[in-house]
C-alpha cells in the first residue's frame, strides 16, 4: 500500500495495524551525533496515548517505546531509526457483531471499495492508532529543531462552542483537555462527559505554535512551507480543515488591515508588527510564530443508533459499542503538533543542506 512515508530528507515510514501484534516507525535522515535516550521520545507518547482520563478512550495502552536501530552509545549514528510500540489491550471482540457492517463516518466503506479487503478490527490501518508513530518519529524531530532555538507546541482552542479566551500556555497541561483557559476547559469538559453520557461525541478546534522559526524555510511554489503544512495536518485522521494565521477569519478584512507591516528593532532584526500571515509568505518562514489551526471533527464511533447497510447492501440499524474518544482534540494536541515538528525538521535540514552546496 503507498502513502505510507512522509517527508524528504527527514523521512518516516509508519506501519501496522490498531489490533495487529505492534505498530512502529522507521525514522531515515536524522543527523548524526543527535543525544537520544527511548525516554526522549516516551514524554510525548504519553500525552497521546488512551486511558489517560474519563475524557479519553478507556484503552489502556502502555505505549512503551523500544529503540531496535539507529544508535551507539546514546547518539544517533545517522542509519535508520526503528522504534517498536506493542499493542497490548486491543479487543476485537466488539468488532466481530458489525464486521460486515459500514461504520458511518469510518474508512470501512471505501477501504473495502478500493482494496476489496480490510481489516475491520477498530479500522486496521485507517485507525487514529497509527498516529502513535508519527508522535514518536516527531520526538527526535523536536529534539533537532531544538538545537536550533525552535518550540513546538499545540492546545485545544475550541471544543463544540466553547472557545478559550485566555492563552496561559502554563495552564495547557493543568487540565484534562489541554486547552490553556482554565475557565473554558472546565467547560470544555463538562460539554464532552455529557455527550459521551448521550452516547455522543463532540468536534473542535487544536492550535499549534512554532516559535523561534528561522526565515527561510519552504520551497517555492509546489514545496511551500504552508503546502507542506496543509498535507501533513490534513494527513491526520478526523481533520476536516485547517486555517494559517488567521485563515478563514481573513475574508471579513480589508488589506490594509490583513497586511503585517515591517519594522527593524533596535538589533536590526526585520519583523512583522502583527502575525496574520501565520508566519509565512509566499510559503517560506519569516522568521514570526508559525501558527496553524486545525478543525477537529466528533468521533465516529457513537453508541448512539444510526442507520447504515452490510456488505451486501441489506440496511440495518448500528450502535457502535467499545472504547471511543468521545472528543479527539485532548489527544490530538500531540499528534498535531508531531506534524508541525516533521515538516520544519524537513525544511530545516532542506534549507541546511541547500546552503551548503
Amino acid at each position: 500500500m503507498a502513502g505510507n512515508s512522509f517527508g524528504e530528507l527527514f523521512r518516516i515510514t509508519t506501519w501496522g495495524e490498531s489490533h495487529g501484534r505492534a505498530i512502529g516507525v522507521v525514522v531515515d535522515g536524522c543527523p548524526a551525533g543527535l543525544d537520544l535516550s527511548a525516554e526522549d521520545i516516551q514524554h510525548d507518547l504519553d500525552r497521546r496515548r488512551v486511558g489517560q482520563s474519563k475524557v479519553t478512550s478507556s484503552r489502556q495502552e502502555e505505549d512503551r517505546v523500544e529503540i531496535l536501530s539507529g544508535l551507539f552509545q546514546g547518539k544517533t549514528v545517522g542509519t535508520p531509526i526503528s522504534l517498536l510500540i506493542w499493542n497490548k489491550d486491543a479487543d476485537s471482540s466488539k468488532y466481530e457483531p458489525i464486521k460486515d457492517i459500514y461504520r458511518p463516518g469510518h474508512a470501512d466503506f471505501t477501504y473495502e471499495m478500493k482494496y476489496g479487503i480490510r481489516d475491520y478490527r477498530g479500522g486496521g490501518r485507517s485507525s487514529a492508532r497509527e498516529t502513535a508513530c508519527r508522535v514518536a518519529a516527531a520526538a527526535i524531530a523536536k529534539k533537532i529543531l531544538r538545537t536550533v532555538g525552535v518550540q513546538v507546541y499545540g492546545f485545544t482552542r475550541q471544543v463544540g462552542s466553547i472557545e478559550a479566551q485566555i492563552i496561559d500556555i502554563d495552564e495547557i497541561e493543568r487540565n484534562l483537555v489541554r486547552c490553556p483557559d482554565k475557565e473554558a476547559a472546565k467547560q470544555m469538559e463538562a460539554l464532552i462527559l455529557a455527550a459521551k453520557a448521550e452516547g455522543d461525541s463532540v468536534g473542535g478546534v487544536v492550535e499549534v505554535v512554532a516559535t523561534g522559526v528561522p526565515v527561510g524555510l519552504g520551497e517555492p511554489v509546489y514545496d511551500r512551507l504552508d503546502a507542506d503544512l496543509a498535507k501533513a495536518i490534513m494527513s491526520i485522521n478526523a481533520i476536516k480543515g485547517m486555517e494559517i494565521g488567521l485563515g478563514f477569519r481573513s475574508v471579513t478584512l480589508r488589506g490594509s488591515e490583513h497586511n503585517d507591516e515591517f519594522y527593524t528593532d533596535a538589533s536590526g532584526r526585520v519583523g512583522t508588527l502583527t502575525n496574520h500571515a501565520g508566519g509565512m509568505l509566499g510559503g517560506i518562514s519569516n522568521g514570526e510564530d508559525i501558527v496553524v489551526r486545525l478543525a477537529v471533527k466528533p468521533p465516529s464511533s457513537i453508541s448512539k443508533s444510526q442507520r447504515s447497510v452490510t456488505k451486501e447492501g441489506m440496511a440495518v440499524d448500528l450502535e457502535v459499542h467499545g472504547r471511543h474518544d468521545p472528543c479527539l482534540c485532548p489527544r490530538a494536541v500531540p499528534v498535531a503538533e508531531a506534524m508541525v515538528a516533521l515538516v520544519l525538521a524537513d525544511h530545516w535540514l532542506r534549507s541546511r543542506a541547500m546552503h551548503h552546496l
